[in-house]
């Protein structure tokens, strides 16, 4: 495998990046958004957005991966919204969370209300750390 491979997702730079152990809990069904919303009055919780087929929304996750850290795990709950297949609960989180749909986006809620949302280069582990 070349560097180029590793640089723009290869096989095995894909791998690597899945070996940090993100604990990424799937968004698939638009009733979680209410179970999320409850959640969030106990723990933060965080959506990413993400389009499959978006070369840049790809770098964001890998970047937001890699730069992700455990300790993150108890105050956190990363929940991961595949924007192609489930285009529809996207759409539920503009209408629910007053938040305009963008991808890649990151939507942070606490205690039921949204404390942050950015996306693309903006999606950041530091700012999670903050709100955690």
């Amino acid at each position: 495998m070349g560097l180029f491979d590793k640089v723009f997702g290869g096989e095995k730079g894909t791998s690597e990046k899945k070996e940090n152990n993100v604990p990424w809990n799937p968004l698939t069904e638009i009733s979680q958004l209410d179970e999320l919303e409850k959640l969030s009055e106990n723990k933060t919780v965080a959506i990413f957005k993400h389009s499959t087929t978006c070369g840049i929304s790809r770098m964001v996750l890998k970047n937001f991966e890699a730069e992700y850290e455990q300790q993150l795990n108890d105050s956190v709950d990363l929940y991961f919204l595949d924007l192609k297949a489930h285009r529809d609960i996207s759409n539920g989180i503009a209408d629910k969370f007053s938040v305009r749909h963008e991808s890649p986006q990151m939507v942070v809620l606490k205690n039921r209300e949204v404390v942050h949302h950015s996306s693309h280069q903006a999606i950041s582990v530091d700012k999670l750390k903050e709100l955690a």
